[in-house]
């Protein structure tokens, strides 16, 4: 299959609410289920996530932007024929072995705190297996 007819299969609002769906998942795990450890492991504080910086509406363009991005690039590889079951698994596949090995980096060459890192990719596991869910289930 060619590029241009995988581009034009893939079904625009399903990537535009898988996208929303991780937005959503972001705000629960980096606010009340994990925010308060997550700042602490960064070694955070509120002010500091408040000050300087790009502001926090361009932030959140910028990343909902990129997360749509993604769930184009899901929706490619698991094309117009996958099955909710399908996208789970290759969401899985993606944030474990694509996603996790490489945040492995963050753990052993920047010296990141492990919780860190459970927490950065406990997050991809879950929203990419939740955009694959929505992206396979919806043609």
């Amino acid at each position: 299959m060619e590029p241009i007819e995988v581009l034009s299969s893939l079904n625009f609002w399903a990537v535009l609410v898988a996208a929303s769906s991780a937005f959503i998942v972001g705000w629960l795990w980096y606010g009340p289920l994990f925010g308060k450890q997550w700042i602490k492991l960064n070694g955070f504080s509120k002010e500091d996530l408040m000050e300087g910086g790009m502001s926090m509406p361009l932030i959140m363009i910028i990343n909902y932007i990129a997360t749509a991005l993604a769930a184009v690039a899901i929706a490619m590889f698991i094309g117009a024929e996958a099955t909710a079951a399908f996208g789970i698994f290759a969401g899985l596949m993606i944030a474990i072995f694509w996603i996790g090995t490489s945040r492995l980096n963050d753990v052993l060459y920047e010296r990141k705190p492990w919780g860190l890192f459970f927490i950065n990719t406990g997050y991809n596991v879950a929203i990419y297996a939740i955009m694959g869910a929505v992206l396979g289930a919806w043609h």
